[in-house]
């Protein structure tokens, strides 16, 4: 156990013949008392600051380590949600691409059944054409024929119409 400075200010020395002067020795003792209370005083101050910044350096040590785990947490949360995020973006891509092709096909399909009643009407007017021309083609032909010419050689008389008439009258009577 060290020494404490009462340990040295009760100290007593035996004295002998021709020992040392009692009045140097108590003076050099308060001395080493003087010296020896502030080495103590600066060893409490010292330890205390020790204490002080070891809480400290536990104090940051506890935040650095919860900053790491923290930083962890983070960049396992950010690599979650990427992965996430790519896989959200691959199902909206595909289904993108689904609906691509679903379009695309119905587009091919209407432009096939469009092409289809394209054709059909092609044929429809060829027909209708056809026929068209046929009947112009008949009514010229009728208007071409001489039997036009041969009607306007008709000369009638109104009195031989109305005497036709008055019998056709009777015969119907009859």
């Amino acid at each position: 156990m060290p020494l404490t400075p009462l340990d040295i200010h009760n100290k007593e020395f035996t004295k002998g013949f021709r020992g040392y002067d009692e009045d140097e020795v108590n003076e050099f003792l308060d001395q080493v008392i003087k010296d020896y209370e502030l080495i103590i005083r600066e060893k409490k101050e010292l330890d205390e600051r020790l204490n002080d910044m070891n809480e400290r350096l536990t104090h940051f040590s506890n935040i650095e380590e919860t900053l790491n785990k923290s930083i962890v947490v983070a960049q396992e949360a950010a690599e979650e949600l990427k992965r996430n995020a790519q896989k959200e973006a691959k199902l909206i891509v595909r289904e993108a691409e689904k609906n691509a092709d679903r379009i695309v096909n119905e587009s091919l399909s209407k432009a096939r059944k469009i092409a289809l009643e394209i054709e059909d009407l092609k044929k429809q007017s060829k027909v209708f054409r056809t026929r068209f021309k046929m009947l112009i083609e008949a009514q010229l032909d009728m208007l071409n024929n001489d039997d036009w010419d041969h009607l306007l050689q008709y000369e009638l008389d109104s009195a031989e119409l109305k005497s036709a008439n008055l019998k056709e009258e009777e015969d119907s009577l009859a």
